[in-house]
């Protein structure tokens, strides 16, 4: 039993290596480089993006940056930059920056608000939960008013798959436009999104439409097929929940800040120097 004992700690203790030693991307004079502070320099670069996320090439090129961040560290302190006055000055602030900066991360997460202050505030501001209508659209532009005509005749007498199939086809072979490749796919948008012209006429169509006569703007003639329509809508609660969590803990936090600050500065010794008044007039 003993015996079985040791082996299954030696079994755990060899998989907690292994995982540990996959999280090294390189070693250098013995310091190693973990994912972990590759995914720190991909979130101060880029917020948005992860480490995990990124292709082989620009993970081996993240895991080099911080490999010659490590060589460019050694060699500054061979050089004794850390005895110069200028690298301890500028220490110093760093250390009060951060210690700002954690400090007021501490009165963030400090910030509390409940499901019912979420639900409250979704149904207290409805307008800011509106997705307005919207269409799926395709064009075919045109230089001349003649060439768009003809389109429309070529178009008219069909209907369902048949139009939307040849219409394809028409913007691929004569759409000036850049989406002709696309087939002219202008892909959804709401009302103020495009040019008052093109968007009076498109918004006019019943889906599976085209316009009757061309539509002429600053870019040329349109022959414009409605591919679809969405109606307005309201976001659901618990789709907006947490961006409204997080709303409003900012805001608490700003409050929280402004009245700290003003209870700090009633208790402090504050004072400015006097402007002269030739700088004040």
């Amino acid at each position: 039993m003993k015996k079985l004992i040791k082996v299954s700690i030696i079994a755990a203790t060899m998989i907690t290596t292994t995982v540990m030693a996959s999280d090294i991307l390189a070693t250098v004079d013995g310091r190693n480089i973990t994912s972990q502070d590759a995914e720190a320099f991909v979130r101060a670069t880029a917020p948005k993006a992860t480490f995990d996320q990124l292709p082989p090439k620009q993970q081996k090129m993240i895991a080099e940056r911080l490999v010659e961040r490590i060589l460019f560290i050694k060699a500054a302190q061979k050089e004794g930059v850390e005895k110069e006055t200028e690298f301890k000055d500028n220490l110093e602030k760093l250390k009060e920056e951060l210690l700002v900066s954690l400090w007021m991360k501490k009165q963030m997460d400090n910030a509390i608000v409940s499901d019912s202050e979420a639900k409250d505030f979704y149904t207290k501001n409805p307008d800011k939960f509106q997705v307005p209508e919207s269409v799926s659209a395709r064009h075919i532009l045109i230089p001349d008013e003649k060439t768009a005509k003809e389109i429309i005749v070529e178009l008219k007498e069909l209907k369902g798959d048949a139009l939307k199939e040849k219409f394809i086809e028409l913007a691929k072979a004569k759409s000036t436009g850049p989406t002709g490749a696309k087939g002219g796919d202008l892909g959804s948008f709401s009302k103020g999104q495009m040019v008052p012209e093109f968007d009076t006429a498109v918004f006019a169509l019943k889906k599976g439409e085209i316009t009757v006569a061309p539509v002429k703007t600053q870019f040329g003639f349109h022959v414009i097929y409605l591919e679809d329509t969405k109606e307005a809508s309201t976001v659901a609660f618990d789709e907006v929940k947490e961006k409204i969590v997080q709303a409003l803990k900012q805001q608490q936090f700003q409050q929280k800040l402004s009245e700290v600050a003003k209870e700090l500065k009633s208790k402090a010794k504050i004072t400015y120097p006097e402007v002269p008044e030739s700088i004040e007039k």
